[in-house]
């Protein structure tokens, strides 16, 4: 289940990254769903590592959305 949340936040870094760029911010809101799911994946397994990234991501989209207002 590890090796699958590890995957999930791979495949979730690029896409976030597209949110970061001004003016697609709101894409935020529905990409910041994939590593949310990583994380319940990664919280089955006995290793932290792909939960851990995938709150990393979580965070750091988070903090992107609310310094743009949610918006932009």
């Amino acid at each position: 289940m590890n090796i699958i949340s590890i995957l999930i936040g791979i495949v979730s870094l690029p896409l976030l990254l597209i949110g970061f760029m001004p003016f697609l911010g709101w894409s935020l809101w529905l990409l910041l769903l994939m590593p949310v799911v990583g994380a319940a994946v990664g919280a089955l397994s006995s290793k932290n590592t792909g939960r851990n990234f995938n709150l990393v991501l979580l965070v750091i989209g988070a903090l992107r959305l609310m310094l743009g207002g949610g918006i932009i």
